[in-house]
This record gives C-alpha cells, sequence and structure tokens, in this order.
C-alpha cells in the first residue's frame, strides 16, 4: 500500500515529523513517501494520504491547506489523515488536542478518519521576526517521537484492518460460526 505524507512546515520541525511518520509506515511494511505539498500534482497513484502542518497563531501552514483545497475531490476517495504541529509546551504529549477550528473544517471537507497535534519545535536562533521574538521565551523541541510513533502505527493497524479480506459469512452480512 502506498502512503503520501506532505506537510506544510515554516522552520522544519513539522517537515521532520512526517519523515518519522514515513520511517515508522515503512517500518510497518507500508511504502511511504513524503513530498512538500506543493510538489504534489496528483494523489491518485496513492491509497492513503497524510497531511500535516504547522501550527501558527492558530493557523495551519498555509500550503497544507493549499495541498487539501487543490486535492479536494481526490482526497475524498481515499483514507486521509491530517496531523498538526505547534504547542510550544509538553501540553501535546499530556492531553488529546482537538484539531483547531479552520482543520476541523478542512478534516470535514475530505472526510479524514483522524488528527494529532504534536509539539512543536523552535529553535533558539529562530529566524524571522516573530519567531525570533517568541524564541526569547519558548525556544525548545516539545515533539514526542515516541507518540508520533505510536499514532503512525494506530494509522498503519486501522490501514491493515480495512484492507483485510471478509471471510465467506462477513461478506454475506452474517457472524462467522465460531
Amino acid at each position: 500500500m502506498r502512503i503520501l505524507i506532505t506537510s506544510g512546515s515554516k522552520l522544519g520541525g513539522t517537515r521532520e515529523i512526517a519523515g518519522l511518520l514515513a520511517r515508522v509506515l515503512r517500518d510497518e511494511g507500508f511504502d511511504a513517501e513524503t513530498t512538500p505539498p506543493e510538489a504534489v500534482d496528483s494523489v491518485r497513484a496513492y491509497d492513503a494520504v497524510i497531511v500535516g502542518g504547522g501550527l501558527y497563531a492558530n493557523r495551519w501552514h498555509r500550503q497544507a491547506r493549499r495541498f487539501v483545497h487543490r486535492h479536494l475531490h481526490e482526497l475524498r476517495e481515499r483514507p486521509v489523515w491530517f496531523f498538526s504541529s505547534g504547542p510550544l509546551d509538553d501540553s501535546a504529549s499530556r492531553e488529546r488536542i482537538p484539531p483547531t477550528h479552520q482543520v476541523q473544517a478542512l478534516m470535514e471537507q475530505v472526510g479524514a478518519r483522524g488528527h494529532a497535534t504534536f509539539g512543536g519545535r523552535l529553535e533558539r536562533d529562530a529566524r524571522g521576526f516573530i519567531a525570533r521574538s517568541m524564541a526569547r521565551e519558548h525556544s525548545g523541541d516539545w515533539r514526542d517521537p515516541e507518540r508520533i510513533a505510536r499514532w503512525a502505527r494506530s494509522v498503519a493497524a486501522e490501514l491493515r484492518e480495512a484492507a483485510r479480506p471478509l471471510g465467506a459469512f462477513e461478506s454475506m452480512g452474517e457472524e462467522s460460526p465460531r
């Protein structure tokens, strides 16, 4: 099964999460690849798609949003999951953080199967006026590789379950005899 993982990332932290997801999914036996959203012409060649975006002031990265809008019809035809990164503290590791309203609306448009929010990363020497001023008090790396890997394995399990052929009795709408 071929899986595309694409993510909008301003400073690279979200892109690194996408890379970890791809490695775990490959370890789980899937053909997973990462491609930047602006480089994807079509998702027809993929059996499933994971779309991620960094959160900036509660807004998903513009390239992630544009990707969803550009491939809306194709995404509706296959299993899709979303992830966000951004909290600059350990809250994403302590509790489930729901998608922002903007991300939730995109999920509903494509029928996404799930979403996870992971902690973000902000380097002390971040570039850009806003990032630099935020880094004075919030620099650090709050991404949790084990939590990211667990989420990837749950996506893999869901894909395997969906691909499992029905038994003779199940395909007729009946329970199989025990």
